[in-house]
C-alpha cells in the first residue's frame, strides 16, 4: 500500500448530540453545536496558567473552501506562549474575535467540507499546517504565497486553532498525515519542521548544498533538531548550539556533526558599543566561540549559513561567526526582539540577513513527505493530556522541558494510538 494511502474508516454506532465530552467521538460526519476548547481572553493575557481557561463554545461553521477537522492531537509551540501573554502584539488585534484558541500543529479526521473542496473528503486522517492566505493575490498565483498581504498564522493570526475538539482550516492546510506515527506523534512536528525547511532550502541562492557548515542555535529543540536532520537528508554539516550538558547526547543521536556548549563562553546578549573595552572584551570572547567552530569544521573555516531563532541573545555572534557571502536566517527571537550587531561585518563581508516565516504548502509537503517516508524522526519528547494544556506552555515558556517537540491530547484518549479504530476501541 502507498505510504500515504487512505483506508477507509469501519462503521461504528454513537449518539448525536450537542456536546461531547473530551475523548468521547460523535458519529462520523455528525458536527455538535458545542465544543470544548481552551480559550483566551483579552482580559485574561499572561502567563499560560491564567490565559488558557477551558469554556464550551459554538463549533465552527465553514466556508465553501474550508474544513472542519475532528483534533485527535495537537503540537505545543511558542505562539501558544505569545498568544496568551499577547505579546509581542495580542491576537485579538489582528482578528478581533471575542476569545481566541490557540495551537498551529494539530493531527485529525477531516470530519466536513465546504461546497468548493475537492482534494479532501470526510474521514481523511491529515494534519495541518499553519498557513493561511485568501488566495487571490499575485503572490499566491505565480509569486511566495508567504509574501501574499493575507498571510496569516493558523492558531495565532486566526481564532480557530488546535486546542479545542473541532478546529476550522483552509482547505490547502491539509497533508496526509503519516500513518505509521502516533496521532501524538503526528501532531507535533509539522510547524517547526516546516519552518526548518524553509529556513534551510528557501531563500535562493542560499540554499543549504551538500558539504556546507550550518550553525544551528537551540539544537536540542524543535526546530533545532529538524534542522540537523535536514541538514543530514542534505548531506550538509550541523553544528549544534546547547544550553546543557545533558542534551548534548540527543543532538549528536540526531546526526550533527559537533556541539558546542554556549554556557562555556561569555558573549551573549545586546553588542556593547563598538570600540569600547567592552565590545574589545566581547569581541574576544565572540572570536573564541567562533574557534571551536572550527574545532569542528576546519581551522579558517567558518559556517556558510546559521539558524538563528534566539534573536536578541545571540545575534550579535551569528552575524559575526557567519562565512563571507553567508546568510544569517531567522525565524523568531525567543530571547528578545531587540537585535544588535556590528553592521561592519555585515557590508564588508557581504553577508545577507534574511528573515524567514513559516513556510508556503509546497514547502510543508516537501517537508511532509520526508516524514512519511520515515526519513526523519518526529522527536516527540513529552505528551500531556487534555487538562495540562497550559502546564505545557509553562513548561515551553520556562524553557523546562526535554529535547524535541510536546503533544497534548486531545480527542485521542491515550497515547500510542494509530488509527480512528484504535481509538473508538480505547475509548470504549
Amino acid at each position: 500500500m502507498a505510504l500515504d494511502r487512505q483506508p477507509g474508516i469501519a462503521q461504528y454506532d454513537a449518539p448525536e448530540k450537542d456536546l461531547y465530552e473530551i475523548g468521547e467521538m460523535p458519529p462520523m460526519g455528525y458536527v455538535p453545536k458545542k465544543m470544548y476548547a481552551w480559550a483566551i481572553r483579552r482580559e485574561r493575557h499572561g502567563e499560560p496558567e491564567t490565559s488558557f481557561q477551558v469554556e464550551v463554545v459554538d463549533t465552527w461553521d465553514v466556508d465553501s473552501n474550508e474544513v472542519l477537522v475532528l483534533v485527535m492531537a495537537a503540537g505545543v509551540n511558542y505562539n501558544g506562549v505569545w498568544a496568551g501573554k499577547g505579546v509581542p502584539i495580542s491576537p485579538f488585534d489582528g482578528h478581533g474575535q471575542p476569545y481566541h484558541i490557540a495551537g498551529s500543529d494539530a493531527s485529525g479526521i477531516v470530519w466536513k467540507v465546504g461546497a468548493a473542496v475537492r482534494n479532501w473528503k470526510v474521514g481523511d486522517e491529515v494534519v495541518i499546517h499553519c498557513n493561511q492566505d485568501d488566495g487571490n493575490d499575485e503572490e499566491c498565483n505565480g509569486g511566495d504565497p508567504m509574501f501574499s498581504p493575507t498571510q496569516r498564522i493558523w492558531g495565532y493570526e486566526t481564532p480557530d486553532g488546535s486546542f479545542a475538539q473541532f478546529t476550522k482550516v483552509q482547505a490547502q492546510q491539509l497533508m496526509p498525515r503519516p500513518r505509521h506515527l502516533t496521532w501524538e506523534e503526528s501532531a507535533c512536528y509539522t510547524l517547526t519542521l516546516a519552518t526548518a525547511y524553509r529556513m534551510l532550502f528557501g531563500h535562493h541562492p542560499h540554499e543549504l548544498k551538500p558539504g556546507q557548515n550550518v550553525l544551528v542555535w537551540g539544537a536540542s529543540g524543535g526546530l533545532g533538531s529538524y534542522a540537523i536532520q535536514l541538514a543530514n537528508t542534505a548531506g550538509a554539516n550541523a553544528i549544534g548550539v546547547i544550553s546543557d550538558e545533558s542534551k548534548r547526547q540527543f543532538v549528536l543521536d540526531q546526526g550533527a556533526k559537533g556541539v558546542i556548549n554556549r554556557k562555556e563562553f561569555s558573549c551573549w546578549g545586546q553588542m556593547p558599543t563598538v570600540n569600547t573595552p567592552e565590545y574589545n572584551a566581547w569581541l574576544k570572547e565572540a572570536r573564541k566561540f567562533g574557534k571551536a567552530i572550527w574545532d569542528i569544521t576546519g581551522k579558517g573555516v567558518n559556517v556558510d549559513m546559521v539558524f538563528e531563532h534566539p534573536g536578541e541573545a545571540t545575534f550579535p555572534v551569528s552575524t559575526l561567526v557567519c562565512k563571507k557571502g553567508g546568510m544569517v536566517v531567522i525565524c523568531a527571537g525567543t530571547s528578545g526582539f531587540n537585535c544588535t550587531f556590528d553592521v561592519r561585518y555585515m557590508w564588508m563581508h557581504q553577508k545577507r540577513l534574511q528573515g524567514s516565516h513559516f513556510a508556503h504548502l509546497k514547502q510543508a509537503a516537501s517537508a511532509n513527505r520526508l516524514m512519511i517516508e520515515r526519513r526523519l524522526d518526529p522527536c516527540m519528547s513529552e505528551v500531556f493530556p487534555w487538562a495540562e494544556i497550559p502546564a505545557a506552555h509553562t513548561k515551553m515558556m520556562k524553557n523546562e522541558h526535554k529535547p524535541g517537540n510536546m503533544a497534548v491530547l486531545v480527542q485521542a484518549p491515550r497515547t500510542g494510538l494509530r488509527t480512528f479504530e484504535d481509538a473508538l476501541d480505547a475509548g470504549r
